[in-house]
């Protein structure tokens, strides 16, 4: 169990260094580590995530960082889309949830490993339907694995929202917050359809180390080398994304 410990810590410093990636990490500790089901991992990811995004945001909220017309434009959507995410969950099994994740955490992986990181293209408030869009998709995305998506948030507010990279990461915050507590209280239902139940000593746990992570990753995020740290975790991102599709593929496909 120590290695669950130290792997939700993990989570709370790729978040403060990064800004991103934190929720990425998530699933893999509480199925791995603490070997929860993978629904009961995707449905306490999201608690997790939401819990540590909120935290996160509250200091941008006080010096007045959140852009109010994106968090309605995506964050609206990004809830229903995330509740569609969970309700469709409850159809899938949990190993084909996993092989999506996997997709999905070597998609943050390429960005995280782009030479010229999309985000630094000059911002250009685009059409609001876009935004819209965008926010529904990563929303179902959301509630379909369980991860926060500010991998994802930040470059489309950043190209399609018109925001400086600050207040993309300041409004994602809260994005992400809304989305995953939307997504968790509908995968409420899909667990107790399912006959499955959170540990919620575990997601307190893990949610109070992830803050605490997070808060040193934010006091280290000035002294470390950004650039370099983002390649790391991209490469670790590679290796865990195709570890979990050679655990997961066999049981489908067999």
């Amino acid at each position: 169990m120590i290695a669950a410990w130290i792997g939700a810590v993990a989570i709370g410093l790729s978040l403060g260094l990064l800004g991103s990636g934190g929720s990425v990490l998530t699933v893999p500790v509480l199925v791995y580590l603490v070997g929860q089901d993978e629904k009961v991992a995707i449905a306490g990811s999201l608690a997790v995530v939401g819990s540590i995004a909120l935290v996160g945001a509250l200091p941008y909220l006080a010096r007045g960082m959140i852009d109010w017309r994106s968090l309605g434009l995506f964050g609206i959507p990004g809830m229903i889309g995330t509740w569609l995410g969970a309700y469709v969950a409850g159809f899938v099994s949990g190993e084909t949830q996993l092989l999506v994740f996997a997709m999905v955490m070597l998609l943050a992986a390429g960005l995280m490993l782009r030479t010229q990181p999309v985000v630094n293209r000059m911002p250009v408030q685009r059409h609001a339907w876009k935004v819209v869009i965008d926010g529904i998709v990563v929303g179902v995305l959301t509630g379909f694995v369980g991860v926060g998506g500010g991998f994802l948030i930040v470059p489309a507010l950043v190209l399609l929202g018109g925001l400086g990279m600050h207040r993309a990461v300041a409004t994602s915050l809260a994005i992400i917050a809304l989305k995953s507590f939307a997504g968790f209280w509908k995968y409420l239902d899909v667990l107790d359809d399912q006959g499955l139940e959170l540990d919620w000593g575990v997601l307190a746990t893990v949610t109070f180390l992830g803050i605490i992570g997070s808060l040193a990753g934010n006091r280290l995020a000035v002294r470390l080398p950004h650039a370099r740290l983002k390649r790391g975790f991209g490469v670790f991102l590679v290796f865990m994304g195709v570890f979990i599709i050679w655990r997961n593929l066999p049981v489908l496909v067999g």
